[in-house]
């Protein structure tokens, strides 16, 4: 009586990574470090914003988004990328993952070119990518990200059978787990290649804010400066990650005036648009850039400390933006299961993020490390790694 099309899921990560480790005692203080669940401080004034507007909860929040709220996500958009959206272009999101995933519902067509669809995306992801595609009867096709890719997938080798298919491409750029950045050149062939074979680019940007030296540039920025189809490309931001507020649950979609019709109206039966009080806090943040700087100068010091740490190991690889380091340890879980009852140090083997694929699974030497707890726990840490896994 139930469908077949979720049977091939593996579990999560994280319960995988529960029954790896929980049977076995820490080998020391826990250390969490396998979860991207920021702990530096929010802005002191966001709880002073939601009692004010407490009396809110009593209302049912606009489905779109209020007026203030979606233009100040357009106004932040025309402050970083220099890209002018009518607010209408904008819809605040009920966490990012809300619209990451409704985007094959809204954008999906049942067929391409008279066969099923393809939706492309990088090799590891984020797994909400593949749920999305297959609840449209999508094929998820899984694009490798290495090393000899720059850690970003390289959607122009795929054959004109796989392209002329192909719906809706994922890209996460910073990328998650490698934080490697797409730059101009890496976009202006990826929107180049989406023109020529006419499929979306939904980018995931939601680590924009989180960089060493030099902001990431967009995807929508890159695609206006070209004069791109303006349904091209669909963008997805989060103040999980740039603002510390995971728990806020608020996010935004942007796109084309068509694209954006088609995700409200999905909205309007199937969302779960933001309260009200969230809505309110959400506009302030938005406009607030000085917590922002504050937030990146603390990870910036911890890209300088993993540097100073891991800066013999072999095959380290100084990460160009986000929050995660990006292992090489031989086998992810042998290593993770190692360093649980070794040290206490709690961390995620890459293949957890990644799957199978003719060409090999990307994930399967590796260890994903979030930079996330404060700093002198994030020292320790990561030092403990060093000596646990590369003997220095």
């Amino acid at each position: 009586m139930f469908p077949e099309r979720f049977s091939n899921l593996p579990p999560y990560a994280f319960p995988r990574l529960r029954a790896l480790l929980d049977a076995h005692a820490p080998g020391g203080k826990v250390t969490h470090m396998s979860i991207g669940e920021p702990k530096h401080a929010f802005p002191a004034w966001v709880g002073d914003i939601l009692a004010a507007h407490v009396h809110e909860f009593a209302k049912y929040p606009p489905n779109d988004g209020t007026p203030e709220l979606r233009a100040a996500i357009a106004g932040w958009i025309a402050r970083r990328y220099g890209v002018s959206l009518d607010p209408t272009q904008v819809m605040p999101l009920n966490g990012t993952r809300e619209g990451l995933y409704n985007a094959g519902m809204a954008l999906c067509p049942e067929t391409r070119n008279g066969k099923q669809p393809v939706v492309l995306m990088p090799n590891p992801f984020y797994q909400v990518y593949a749920v999305s595609a297959v609840s449209v009867a999508a094929e998820p096709v899984f694009v490798n990200a290495t090393r000899d890719t720059g850690h970003l997938p390289d959607y122009q080798s795929l054959p004109a059978e796989i392209l002329d298919r192909t719906a809706l491409c994922y890209i996460c750029s910073p990328a998650n787990p490698q934080g490697a950045v797409a730059d101009e050149s890496y976009w202006r062939r990826l929107i180049a290649l989406a023109e020529k074979h006419d499929f979306q680019i939904l980018a995931d940007e939601c680590y924009s804010d989180l960089y060493r030296d030099t902001a990431p540039p967009g995807a929508l920025q890159v695609a206006t400066a070209m004069g791109a189809d303006p349904e091209r490309v669909v963008i997805f931001h989060s103040l999980s990650k740039r603002s510390n507020l995971p728990g806020l649950r608020s996010g935004f979609v942007a796109g084309g005036p068509e694209t954006m019709a088609r995700v409200r109206q999905l909205r309007a039966y199937a969302g779960a648009p933001l309260p009200l009080p969230i809505q309110r806090v959400s506009e302030k943040i938005w406009a607030d850039e000085a917590h922002v700087t504050e937030n990146r100068a603390l990870y910036q010091r911890k890209f300088d400390m993993a540097d100073r740490i891991f800066g013999n190991v072999p095959g380290y690889e100084p990460p160009q933006a986000g929050f995660f380091l990006w292992l090489p340890v031989g086998d992810g879980e042998a290593a993770t299961l190692k360093l649980w009852q070794d040290t206490g140090v709690r961390v995620l083997p890459g293949a957890y993020l990644s799957r199978d694929t003719n060409h090999g699974n990307p994930g399967e030497g590796y260890i994903r490390v979030a930079l996330v707890a404060p700093e002198l726990e994030t020292e320790r840490g990561l030092t403990a790694i060093r000596d646990c896994l590369y003997g220095q």
